[in-house]
């Protein structure tokens, strides 16, 4: 059996990939930061669902699916937004980039591994559930990018202000779909920007 096998270790280098690129940042934030808080907002949302909505979401899985979500910027790198989803073609392409990414960091595990670790990369076919805590975890990365917007604004950065309005915008539709995105919008939100001393 080979001894030595590199999936961690190129995984701990998300701590080197920079989000929010193409912006003036009062704070930098990298890849590491960003999955932390995908999957614990994502673990939240189904909690949230599970205990008001009557689902029974899997909210462990959805922190570990969180917390890989964009593990293949890995290779890819963290493509701008505006690029990404500029049209069909070009959103049609980096999800086959990212994708072929993905494969690379799976066929980096020991074969007797593997299978666990392809199930939190894919959703699981024919699974309702599945699709809707997939659809959360995406929710958690639209917060998570939200709460960027907020933060930056507090530091008396105007940069993100168009960033922030059409994340709100999605947000906003998301709700009507998907009750737990609200209410932890509405919940959790107020709090962000206010000092240690007013949060204590």
């Amino acid at each position: 059996m080979n001894t030595e096998a590199h999936f961690f270790a190129i995984v701990s280098r998300m701590k080197y990939i920079e989000r929010w690129a193409l912006m003036r940042n009062a704070r930098e934030e990298n890849l590491s930061e960003h999955s932390l808080e995908v999957a614990m907002i994502a673990h939240a949302l189904c909690v949230i669902a599970n205990v008001r909505y009557g689902r029974a979401l899997d909210a462990q899985r959805a922190a570990v699916v969180g917390l890989y979500h964009d593990a293949s910027e890995i290779i890819t790198g963290d493509m701008p937004t505006p690029v990404k989803y500029r049209n069909e073609r070009l959103r049609g392409a980096y999800k086959e980039v990212e994708n072929e990414a993905e494969g690379e960091l799976l066929a980096t595990l020991p074969e007797d591994l593997r299978p666990a670790f392809e199930e939190v990369f894919a959703m699981r076919e024919g699974d309702v559930d599945d699709v809707y805590l997939h659809e959360l975890v995406k929710a958690a990365d639209k917060l998570s990018a939200y709460i960027k917007c907020l933060e930056e604004a507090s530091a008396g950065n105007a940069e993100f202000r168009t960033a922030a309005k059409s994340t709100l915008a999605s947000l906003e539709e998301m709700r009507v779909t998907h009750p737990e995105v609200g209410d932890f919008m509405d919940e959790f939100l107020p709090s962000y920007g206010r000092t240690l001393d007013e949060l204590l």
